[in-house]
């Protein structure tokens, strides 16, 4: 689908336009474990992870010509983090885990893809997380993945809150990521995904552009502000990060 197809289709930023089949019936209960610390799971998780992050570089690579551009910035958050991407592939999960890899990383989502046969086990032991409406289980949601942030692991969101497929602008944020990296003190780093024209071996056999990850300098927020006027502030000066990046290709 091109960009101009969405344009003309009139939809809301955030609507969805990809859906799977899920026909199965899940609901979030109250005290769910969002985040799980139990070690067999967790041993069984990281070997999963291990096993699955070399095979599906590989396949990302031969799929979709993914490339990852400054991958070093990673590096330099010691700690937790947030990091954000815009939401343009069915499988840019898979490769937001592999850029993160080998720091755990978990995916807050719509708690409608664990109706999905098969792959709501496998999200679920990647550490996928469902995102829940009811106001009591939101505000469980966020103190857990705050702790887990304080504890030094890694979230990633995607702040347009949809899909949809190699689109290649920006659509306005929510403010969830932001609001998690304001109150556990943690920077935010950015991942844009762009679509580059096909070269090489890749001529032979792709049709739709390859896609390439740009991961951008952390921002941190600004701690002489108060809490509103920090998120709204971080959101700002990473959404100029970003466009300023999508300026340059």
């Amino acid at each position: 689908m091109k960009e101009i197809e969405y344009e003309e289709l009139d939809l809301k930023s955030d609507e969805h336009v990809f859906h799977m089949w899920e026909p199965l019936k899940f609901e979030i209960k109250d005290n769910y474990k969002y985040i799980i610390n139990n070690k067999i799971f967790t041993i069984f998780s990281d070997l999963l992870s291990i096993i699955a992050a070399p095979i599906l570089w590989i396949l990302n690579i031969v799929l979709f010509g993914f490339e990852v551009d400054g991958i070093e910035n990673l590096r330099k958050v010691s700690g937790g983090k947030v990091t954000i991407s815009n939401h343009i592939h069915p499988m840019d999960c898979t490769m937001n885990g592999i850029i993160n890899f080998p720091e755990r990383t978990y995916f807050p989502t719509l708690a409608t893809n664990f109706q999905i046969p098969i792959i709501r086990h496998l999200i679920r032991i990647l550490y996928a997380i469902p995102i829940p409406k009811k106001q009591r289980q939101k505000e469980e949601f966020f103190e857990q993945i705050n702790k887990a942030l304080l504890d030094g692991k890694t979230v990633h969101m995607y702040p347009e809150a949809s899909l949809w497929p190699y689109y290649e602008k920006l659509r306005p944020f929510k403010k969830g990521a932001f609001k998690m990296a304001v109150d556990a003190n943690c920077p935010i780093v950015p991942i844009l995904y762009t679509f580059e024209d096909l070269t090489g071996i890749f001529e032979l056999y792709k049709k739709k552009k390859c896609i390439h990850a740009k991961v951008l300098e952390p921002v941190y927020p600004n701690t002489n502000l108060e809490r509103l006027e920090r998120i709204n502030d971080l959101e700002k000066r990473v959404i100029e990060e970003l466009e300023n990046t999508t300026k340059k290709y």
